[in-house]
């Protein structure tokens, strides 16, 4: 297969929305349809005693959500699939704007029961702002829930979305039926199975009085006129608009049954982009270079706990990547080759020789990467786009236990590297202070030290209210060394070495900008 086919037969996607929606349980869905697994486990059910395949952390496992960003790939109707299944949880969302940057498309899931959800309407405003094409599953229709139509306006309102159906409901809840699938001109009813891949009945003409008796009178009159004001209503699916993300199809099903999902995967398949041009800070890179490009997006320790392993989630931009080949490692300016470079299924990882653009490449690190870096074949290039956010918590992290400080200190020098939360050393007194974006990472760091590095830690309070990131104009004036002598005790350095001021309060940063104004702060560390 040549070079130029192996990338259109990509498609690299996010799948994002609010906790509980449904995401993993799609995810695990799409692999099912794919052939990847044969059985899927709910993340929530009991009965069938496997957690989700991209929930192998085991604090998800006991938890039931996911805390990390997981890859899973596998082969559809010719079509080579990359999932990047997201964590929900806005205590997470740093990991899922990051991941955001290494994708080409996305796929809102949401509740049929909640409608659109506050953690969704922020990473659909991400995904607006990058263009990033967008395609909308309403899940969960079995459970009682909003009308269709109220849905499809709430998410044209909230999002600032402009929806067309692809697939409409018959019923809802109790009701329920099947979908129409408007994309292909068919029906499928409903029939529950949540471990086995059901087929539907088929009905091309939904005049056909066949259509009455499979679902009675009243539902087959019901959807006639529903899909009548459907296409009055909703402008008619167009590629390119969907592609420019100027237009959001939407598509409706139960993923837990295993319903909707088909039609959803065979829609994708064809409407999705394949792998896009990104935007370097020196100039556009185009996937179809035939110089090997890409950039650490995820990083992630001890994969397996029983090997002290640590991989850089590599999304490859451009050109291929081969094993055993020396690349350009830029920010350190030296070439590195990798032996084994993996693919991903899940915690799975299988050795691969060569990727294309728009794989997601691990590579084992030492301790050499940091996100954002970018490996070429010789050019200067940084992508820009995956910046650090000012935490929103913060507290001072102790040793509780003197005789461990060292594995203390690689864990949390390893932790914060993955980008789970940042560190900051006081320059006063050289301590330590832990920010996150949500209190649960403080949690998730506590058991990750505990688990994986055998070091226990305590936290104290620090009453923090943002981490600015200073740029000064010019570093030698007299106003800086004042700003520096009278914030002294509010100032720390972060992981990279760069100052940030610790303001308790929105006025302290007022009365500082002001008293200041040569003294830039800024609330993210790409400035």
């Amino acid at each position: 297969m040549s070079f130029l086919e192996q990338i259109a037969r990509r498609r690299t996607f996010g799948i994002i929305s609010h906790p509980d929606a449904g995401k993993t349980t799609l995810t695990e869905k799409l692999l099912l349809f794919g052939g990847a697994i044969q059985e899927a486990g709910a993340v929530k059910n009991n009965k069938i005693k496997k957690s989700a395949t991209s929930d192998f952390m085991e604090i998800e496992r006991q938890r039931g959500i996911s805390v990390a960003t997981s890859v899973l790939a596998f082969n559809y109707n010719n079509k080579k699939i990359n999932i990047l299944d997201t964590p929900g949880h806005k205590d997470f969302a740093e990991d899922t704007f990051r991941t955001l940057t290494a994708v080409d498309s996305v796929i809102v899931v949401i509740d049929v029961a909640k409608g659109v959800e506050p953690q969704t309407e922020k990473l659909v405003e991400v995904c607006r702002m990058r263009n990033i094409p967008m395609l909308v599953f309403i899940n969960k229709l079995d459970r009682e829930g909003k009308d269709a139509f109220d849905l499809l306006d709430e998410v044209e309102q909230k999002l600032g979305l402009r929806v067309t159906p692809m697939s409409f409901p018959i019923g809802m809840g109790y009701d329920f039926k099947g979908i129409y699938n408007i994309w292909e001109k068919k029906l499928n009813l409903y029939s529950v199975n949540k471990t086995k891949i059901s087929k539907g009945v088929e009905f091309t003409d939904i005049s056909n009085p066949e259509l009455d008796k499979a679902v009675g009178e009243t539902a087959a009159e019901t959807l006639r006129e529903e899909l009548e004001l459907i296409s009055e209503v909703y402008p008619e699916f167009n590629q390119d608009d969907y592609l420019n993300g100027e237009l959001q199809p939407v598509f409706f099903g139960s993923a837990l049954n295993n319903f909707g999902v088909k039609e959803l995967l065979d829609a994708f398949i064809e409407i999705a982009p394949s792998p896009q041009p990104k935007k370097a800070e020196e100039r556009l890179v185009d996937s179809k270079e035939k110089d090997m490009t890409g950039f650490v997006f995820k990083i992630h320790a001890n994969m397996d706990p029983k090997h002290r392993d640590r991989l850089a989630f590599v999304k490859i931009v451009s050109g291929t990547f081969k094993r055993n080949t020396p690349y350009l490692h830029v920010r350190q300016g030296k070439k590195v080759k990798f032996s084994s470079p993996n693919a991903f299924f899940a915690e799975k990882k299988e050795i691969v020789d060569e990727s294309f653009p728009g794989d997601i490449v691990g590579l084992h690190d030492t301790g050499n990467f940091k996100i954002g870096d970018t490996l070429t074949e010789g050019e200067e290039l940084n992508f820009k786009g995956i910046p650090s956010f000012s935490p929103e918590h913060f507290r001072y992290v102790n040793n509780a236990d003197p005789m461990k400080s060292k594995q203390l200190y690689k864990g949390l020098d390893q932790l914060m590297d993955e980008g789970v939360a940042q560190l900051f050393i006081l320059e006063m007194n050289g301590r330590r202070v832990i920010g996150t974006v949500g209190a649960l990472q403080f949690e998730v760091i506590q058991y990750r030290l505990e688990h994986e590095y055998g070091a226990k830690c305590t936290y104290e309070n620090l009453n923090v209210h943002k981490a600015c990131w200073v740029e000064p104009e010019n570093p030698k004036n007299d106003e800086f060394e004042e700003f520096k002598r009278v914030k002294q005790r509010y100032l720390a350095k972060d992981k990279q070495g760069q100052l940030v001021f610790l303001a308790d309060s929105a006025f302290t940063i007022q009365m500082t900008q002001s008293k200041y104004p040569s003294v830039k702060l800024h609330f993210t560390s790409e400035f």
